[in-house]
């Protein structure tokens, strides 16, 4: 009578080694791969916030009217106010907020809790009888995770020539001719650096202020 052989423990330890370096190494392709979609989604998404954000800065300032929204010390119309980590101007808005009229816009680099920065934007209207404006709803968030950022103008002097970059926008009587704002944000996408032109013909404001007055008059044609 011939007995049949089985498996000794030896054979059977290595057999379930063996098997375990397989599921170990599929574990980790797997979970490899699932890391590299994650990161790759993380990647698109954070491109098209940079795009998005890019995309609604270069309009608005691309459309920004020579518009008061407050007054000097000395009564003269501010139109614009720019520093480091803020702007204010007045523009109108795209899509059905349009039908609102042009309102009040303030970007600003926010610091949060963990040391970084989120760059927001508010909404003002502003009312026909010239009072202060009015805030429309929560600040909007167009990008977190930024790390530093800062604003800078660029206009021209009195002989009409160019001026340096500044860190500030000193006369709020009128406007830059350009706004460039520049971000170093987290992880591998880089913002590209941001310069717009903003109007500065008065003429074109749409809105019946002017500007050697400071007051509401209609804009002759």
């Amino acid at each position: 009578m011939i007995r049949a052989r089985g498996f000794s423990l030896m054979e059977v330890l290595a057999a379930l080694a063996l098997l375990s370096i397989v599921l170990l190494g599929v574990y980790s392709g797997i979970s490899t791969a699932g890391r590299i979609v994650r990161s790759g989604d993380q990647a698109i998404e954070r491109m098209d916030e940079v795009r998005s954000a890019q995309a609604y800065l270069r309009s608005e300032l691309a459309q920004a009217l020579v518009m008061p929204f407050g007054e000097t010390d000395d009564g003269d119309p501010i139109v614009f106010q720019g520093a480091a980590d803020k702007l204010t101007f007045v523009a109108p808005m795209p899509g059905y907020l349009s039908r609102l009229g042009p309102q009040m816009q303030t970007v600003s680099l926010v610091e949060e809790d963990h040391g970084s920065y989120r760059l927001e934007v508010s909404l003002y209207l502003l009312p026909p009888d010239g009072s202060e404006p009015k805030a429309l709803g929560e600040p909007q968030v167009l990008m977190h995770g930024i790390r530093k950022g800062a604003f800078s103008y660029r206009g021209v002097d009195d002989q009409n020539k160019p001026t340096d970059w500044q860190a500030s926008w000193g006369d709020g009587r009128r406007t830059p001719s350009l706004v460039r704002i520049a971000l170093d944000v987290d992880g591998q996408t880089v913002f590209p650096t941001l310069v717009a032109p903003l109007r500065i013909d008065p003429s074109a404001s749409r809105n019946g202020f002017s500007l050697l007055r400071g007051s509401r008059r209609p804009v002759v044609q």
